[in-house]
């Protein structure tokens, strides 16, 4: 409630013209009050009339102005309730705020501050800058706290002129005097030219911005391609090794087997012929037992007509030899230490190789793409077309380099390379690993990339480059791009230039395509896993003198 009655008396003891709190209040003859110096200055502007700002009654002669006493202790009563009831609408309260330069008592928050007049204004005092003619033309900006970073420290004159030769604000007194003879133009001329760079600027980082993102997209396409990849192998050789695994306890088992059969069988013998030395022993030992009887008896006849029977043996039971059952399981065991000594061998040359590719692959991709065109060059390549791949309609120069679409067929030796039926060609040797070219082109070509064994006799879809799935191609054409892989086409926006750019990373199964200027702009991106060599051709599809030629980058 306070607040509100505050805010009621500060209504009608401001001043209409400052529009702040009455300095110094004088009532004119009509009854409105004013600061003294507001009136003052108001009539002194008008000169010939001496009116009321707010009723426009005008005086004459020009009315003495005396001090209001009663208002005086008003606006001071007033001071007082403010300074113990501040607005909490309008108070500088806030780190970021600007306290305004004509609030007395409380200070309200700046709205607005004037390159002019050096000071900012709360939403009050800002209003003669709106209703005032001579204060129309200052130069109204956000409410800042660095106007005094505008003034000049050795003269306190506003800055206004800008030294190209020292590259620094001054005011017009500096350029009098420590900065005669320089280079000085207006901050505005200034401001105006470095505004131009600075757009220059922001399409730059718009640019680098936008190719930015489709790098992202193209990384994240990469992870997710090595996640697919990496799950893929995992899988596999989780398989393999199951597989590697149950093939050594099928093996094992299979040991077992013969070596307990081979068991059971020599112990069975043993068992047996054991069993027929033990009968020998008791007959053995019956015999002695007669033939000692025998022996004993007086009866000469008895004795001659016994003896032939008693006297007569049944052949002996020969030993079974067992070193050899005991060499054969040497043998087994032998020949198992053996098996297990190559497989230790072969799993672990084996997963050297494993380890080898890994360190290979960790070592690709911590060198990354190249980012500039200088580190592109790194890689380049010299390539050359092959005369026994060229379409007859095709016309080679002396280097094999440049290809133009002619009239009439050329003669050329039959080949079973060549391309029979489409106007096309490849290069003489295929690429792996790290490789970059340019070509220079001129009408409508198709540059390319594809395995050796793509068709050179059949249909279109056989044959031509980017419609199979042995080739990839970028046509480049007056009206744009267009990027075509297993007939499958993919329409790209990119700045037009008679110069592309085309860089493989073999390995990692990359196949970049630029649009080569002042800039180099990535037009299409390729993540995929080639299995063959890829070797460069082209495609010139349409009018006779459709040109293109490898650039030399050495």
């Amino acid at each position: 409630m306070a607040q509100q009655i505050i805010q009621l008396d500060r209504e009608k003891l401001s001043c209409s013209i400052c529009l702040d709190l009455l300095k110094d209040p004088v009532t004119i003859p009509c009854g409105h009050s004013y600061c003294l110096g507001c009136i003052k200055n108001y009539w002194d502007e008008e000169k010939k009339a001496h009116s009321c700002p707010q009723c426009r009654q005008s005086f004459t002669p020009r009315p003495v102005l005396v001090k209001n006493t009663i208002l005086v202790e008003l606006v001071d009563e007033l001071k007082k309730a403010e300074l113990q009831h501040p607005s909490p609408g309008h108070s500088y309260d806030g780190p970021g705020d600007v306290a305004c330069d004509f609030c007395t008592g409380g200070n309200l928050k700046v709205i607005m501050s004037c390159l002019i007049c050096m000071a900012s204004y709360c939403e009050l005092h800002l209003q003669p800058h709106y209703n005032i003619a001579p204060l129309k033309k200052h130069k109204l900006i956000k409410a800042t706290s660095k106007l005094q970073d505008n003034i000049c420290s050795r003269h306190d004159e506003v800055m206004k002129i800008f030294c190209r030769t020292d590259q620094k604000c001054i005011c017009y007194l500096c350029s009098l005097d420590e900065h005669k003879g320089h280079d000085t133009v207006s901050a505005a001329t200034e401001r105006a030219e470095r505004q131009t760079e600075l757009e220059v600027s922001r399409q730059k980082i718009q640019q680098r911005f936008h190719d930015r993102e489709k790098d992202v997209k193209v990384l994240q396409q990469e992870v997710e391609a090595i996640n697919l990849s990496a799950d893929k192998v995992v899988k596999e050789s989780q398989k393999f090794f199951k597989d590697l695994i149950s093939l050594i306890e099928i093996q094992s088992s299979e040991v077992k087997q013969k070596i307990r059969s081979q068991q059971e069988a020599e112990v069975s013998r043993a068992e047996e012929l054991q069993k027929k030395m033990q009968q020998e022993i008791t007959e053995l030992k019956r015999k002695d037992a007669e033939l000692e009887q025998l022996s004993s008896t007086e009866d000469h006849l008895h004795f001659l007509n016994s003896y032939p029977s008693l006297s007569h043996l049944s052949d002996s039971t020969d030993l079974p030899r067992t070193h050899h059952t005991l060499r054969y399981f040497e043998e087994v065991a032998a020949a198992v230490s053996e098996a297990r000594d190559t497989l230790q061998k072969a799993l672990s040359e084996e997963c050297w190789k494993i380890s080898g590719a890994v360190k290979h692959a960790e070592v690709l991709l911590s060198q990354g793409e190249p980012d500039t065109r200088e580190e592109f060059q790194k890689y380049y390549s010299e390539i050359t077309l092959d005369p026994n791949t060229v379409n007859t309609r095709l016309l080679l120069n002396d280097t094999n380099r440049k290809a133009t679409k002619g009239l009439k067929d050329q003669f050329y030796p039959s080949h079973s390379d060549r391309f029979v039926e489409w106007w096309q060609v490849l290069s003489v040797t295929g690429l792996s690993g790290r490789c970059y070219w340019e070509m220079k082109w001129s009408g409508k070509v198709i540059v390319a990339v594809a395995y050796k064994d793509i068709s050179r006799a059949g249909t279109r879809d056989e044959c031509g480059l980017g419609l199979n799935d042995k080739s990839w191609a970028l046509t480049c054409s007056t009206t744009g791009y267009e990027f075509r892989h297993n007939n499958i086409s993919t329409s790209i926006s990119g700045p037009k230039s008679c110069r592309i750019g085309v860089y493989l990373d073999h390995r990692a199964g990359i196949l970049s395509f630029y649009s080569i200027s002042d800039t180099m702009t990535l037009l299409h991106k390729v993540q995929t896993r080639f299995t063959q060599p890829l070797y460069p051709g082209f495609w010139l599809p349409q009018s006779r003198g459709d040109t293109v030629e490898l650039c030399d980058l050495k």
